[in-house]
């Protein structure tokens, strides 16, 4: 049990890392360094929102992954 849930961490950590830089939209690099993009605010449509969610569930789901894996190592 304990392999499979390190496992799904692993894979839950890859798809949040991926959902989170693919949501800087037309920020290029410098949105993923960390520089200025204009700081203007525009309503999630269509994939945007798909993918804000996407990555609202998949932080929930390695939240829970990462207690689990505590309570079975002890």
């Amino acid at each position: 049990m304990k392999m499979y849930i390190e496992i799904g961490l692993i894979i839950t950590s890859v798809a949040l890392i991926i959902s989170v830089i693919l949501q800087s939209k037309g920020a290029g690099l410098g949105g993923l360094t960390g520089a200025d993009t204009g700081g203007v605010y525009s309503v999630r449509r269509g994939i945007e929102r798909t993918l804000f969610y996407v990555t609202i569930g998949l932080s929930v789901l390695f939240f829970i992954l990462a207690i689990l894996a505590i309570f079975i190592k002890s």
